[in-house]
């Protein structure tokens, strides 16, 4: 499994490298108060990365927390039943699977 995030890692890196060569013209992105001057490939790189990065927080937001707060509501009240039956208590697993 490292082995794959290992080569996972080096595609995405490689294919970073190669939009920031291909794409080299300079750019200046303006904002309100303040303006950037960068090349497109840096600026396609981070908006790249900054919706991967809102997306993720939202997919933890609206997704993971609610099953993950439920997951721990059920346990509560697997623990406490008073029942004679064995009840199998999932234990919850971090956020990030490991």
């Amino acid at each position: 499994m490292k082995v794959f995030r290992l080569l996972l890692m080096l595609a995405v890196l490689l294919v970073g490298l190669v939009i920031g060569a291909l794409n080299s013209q300079p750019i200046l992105i303006d904002f309100a108060f303040s303006s950037i001057a960068t090349t497109s490939g840096v600026a396609i790189i981070v908006s790249l990365l900054a919706g991967v990065l809102v997306g993720g927080a939202l997919v933890l937001a609206a997704m993971v927390l609610p099953l993950y707060s439920k997951l721990r509501q059920a346990n509560k009240q697997a623990a406490t039943a008073r029942s004679g039956d064995r009840v199998a208590v999932v234990e919850p697993r971090p956020i990030d699977g490991i």
